[in-house]
């Protein structure tokens, strides 16, 4: 591995593997870039097309020169000597001709193309061609242009490398020496054209991974540009920030917290801070595994954007846990375990399985994806996060110094903490009723917790027992109902237990989506913008239809709020309801939390809406109550 940030010693020459060109004209172009970049006026192309709709059509080999195209294996940048050594099929060869985007999507996931460098290399560039960005984006022209400036003088040295790979590591994967100075070229002369990239620790792996298969370092340039500023809508492939890359960070959180279950609840109570552990989420897929499964994964991820990376890692952490299970182990270093598990991955699972359990995962769709990162990228600037900001800890977790709590330790509410979507948990709690401090009084208790959305309710019991739940609306929405009894919250409300045993229940849609149904739009409506507000719907006797995202406020995460969901009966949405009387979370067949005026007595059943256990003794006594909030509500 190469470290960035040093500085190294340009060759003599120009760049390796590019034939000549009017210089005149390329430094013309390469101007015009320069001054359009730095004033911020780049066109964007109209182009919206969904990638998954385009059809690239793929040349036959018999018309192909076969000298030509094994030369694009990039040989001049490469180690044969650490390549993987591949059967190199003919036939294989055939798979690609006039295949529309969706059929080489099954293609790539299939490995169809795995078996030959040649046919790699071809595809890649049909595949990136074909992808939508911006109208002036560079080409291979304009990049020998710019070496040409910024490396004539022989043995010039740079010192240091662009300022948003410091600190970040650079894979050489199969690359000669002479392959991993080109990449470093190629980084100086992306730096030197996009001033607005602050922070972009996945862009060397992928440069490199280009590289590979490419015809000499122009054409990796004008690719990687192109992945870099594919304006395709919802679809990224690589975050040009620190914002935008730990919003991405925190939506895999999300993910993980919603997929992997067990893994997540692993990593919780082995970390003090589980956010540093999914922030090397791209760390484990680029610079963990061998190159046989990056190179697999290069091929799905440049077909399908930074949705299909998600997958794979989240497979991976899956995979982990079973692992780790299996064996008894005790995870100490929790980072470290991962990192060997990563490097230790042909034990485990063969990259095709790993692709088939990546893409068995019931994953959202590419739109609500980018709805969530937007909603973590606006929790991030509330926080004070900057698109310009370098990477640094800011991540308060629960603090052991300074958190106190009767009910749960501190390393009970990490636990806690770590269920709670990201956009909320990365604020600190605070708290805001205790019946310690504010008495034994159901008015009291909406007093205090009125104006806080979300919130997290801690209940013991008498017989030592813990449970609780995380309510995602203000008590205030109970007075909508004019004094009646009635439901509201958002799928985000969840039920847990931390004593005697730690386990929490989410919204049994969240776990069981095929037992709800989208409901048919009515004729063409507009799409939901995610800037706008629409308020709350009311819930039929078959449906409910929940409410739209607030992009201004981010109360409700995007996966639980754009949908419209067809349910079997109103009973599998009662999530929180309060009168004069009682507070009750959880509906439908039982009562997930009874709790009356008092708060003295409860009861606990289970529950068509989060489908639980009774979360302690079924009649209880209350011997304590918390109310926790987040520092910025």
């Amino acid at each position: 591995m190469l470290q960035i940030g040093r500085s190294y010693t340009s060759p003599t020459g120009p760049p390796r593997g590019d034939v000549p060109l009017d210089k005149a004209r390329a430094r013309k172009t390469a101007n015009t870039m320069m001054g359009e970049l730095k004033q911020g006026n780049l066109e964007t192309t109209q182009e919206t097309t969904d990638l998954s709709k385009a059809s690239l059509q793929i040349p036959s080999v018999v018309a192909m020169d076969m000298d030509a195209a094994s030369c694009l294996c990039c040989s001049e940048f490469v180690d044969q000597n650490k390549m993987p050594k591949l059967n190199e099929q003919q036939d294989s060869q055939e798979h690609l001709f006039g295949k529309s985007m969706k059929e080489l999507k099954k293609l790539g996931r299939e490995g169809r193309w795995a078996g030959s460098h040649a046919l790699r290399a071809q595809a890649y560039q049909h595949v990136i061609q074909h992808i939508p960005c911006r109208l002036m984006t560079p080409d291979a022209e304009v990049y020998r242009d710019v070496a040409s400036k910024l490396f004539e003088a022989p043995n010039e040295s740079f010192d240091p490398l662009p300022e948003f790979l410091e600190g970040s590591i650079m894979p050489e994967y199969c690359l000669s020496e002479e392959g991993v100075t080109a990449v470093k070229r190629i980084l100086i002369c992306i730096s030197s054209l996009y001033p607005d990239i602050t922070y972009c620790p996945l862009l060397p792996a992928v440069t490199a991974l280009m590289l590979h298969y490419s015809q000499g370092e122009g054409q990796c340039f004008e690719d990687t540009c192109r992945l870099l500023y594919c304006n395709a809508p919802h679809t990224t492939y690589i975050d040009h920030s620190f914002l935008t890359h730990e919003a991405s960070c925190m939506t895999f959180g999300d993910l993980a917290n919603k997929h992997c279950p067990a893994a997540h609840r692993l990593i919780a109570s082995s970390s003090d801070n589980i956010f540093e552990v999914y922030s090397d989420w791209l760390v484990w897929l680029f610079d963990g595994l061998p190159f046989d499964y990056v190179i697999r994964i290069f091929d799905v991820y440049l077909l399908e954007g930074q949705k299909v990376l998600y997958r794979i890692a989240l497979a991976l952490l899956k995979q982990f846990q079973l692992s780790v299970a299996s064996q008894g182990l005790e995870v100490v270093d929790i980072k470290g375990s991962l990192w060997r598990f990563m490097q230790g991955i042909r034990e485990n699972m063969t990259t095709d399985k790993l692709l088939e359990k990546a893409f068995s995962i019931r994953l959202f769709s590419r739109k609500e994806i980018w709805l969530l990162q937007m909603a973590n990228r606006k929790a991030l600037v509330e926080k004070g996060v900057t698109a310009v900001q370098h990477r640094q800890p800011f991540h308060l977790t629960v603090n052991a110094h300074n958190f106190s709590s009767t009910i749960v330790t501190a390393q009970e509410m990490r636990v806690v903490w770590s269920w709670i979507p990201e956009r909320f948990s990365l604020f600190s709690p605070v708290r805001i009723f205790s019946t310690s401090e504010n008495g034994y009084s159901l008015q009291r208790f909406y007093s205090c917790c009125e104006g806080y959305e979300p919130t997290v309710l801690l209940l013991k019991t008498t017989l030592g027992e813990v449970c609780g739940a995380f309510l995602s609306s203000d008590w205030s929405e109970r007075k909508k109902s004019g004094g009646a009894s009635s439901f509201f919250g958002t799928g985000e409300c969840f039920v847990f237990t931390v004593h005697p045993e730690m386990e929490r229940y989410e919204w049994v849609f969240i776990k069981k989506p095929e037992q709800a149904k989208a409901l048919p739009r009515s004729p063409r409506p507009r799409s939901p913008s995610p800037f706008s507000s629409e308020g709350h719907s009311t819930t039929s006797s078959n449906h409910l239809t929940v409410p739209v995202l607030d992009m201004i406020k981010y109360r409700l995460s995007p996966f639980l709020a754009i949908r419209h969901f067809k349910l079997p009966s109103k009973t599998a949405s009662m999530f929180m309801s309060g009168t004069q009387k009682e507070i009750i979370i959880g509906g439908g067949g039982g009562q997930a939390l009874f709790i009356d005026a008092d708060l003295h007595h409860g009861r606990t059943e289970h529950c068509e809406t989060f489908d639980n256990p009774p979360l302690c003794q079924e009649n209880f006594q209350v011997q304590l109550l918390e109310v926790w909030g987040f520092q910025n509500s």
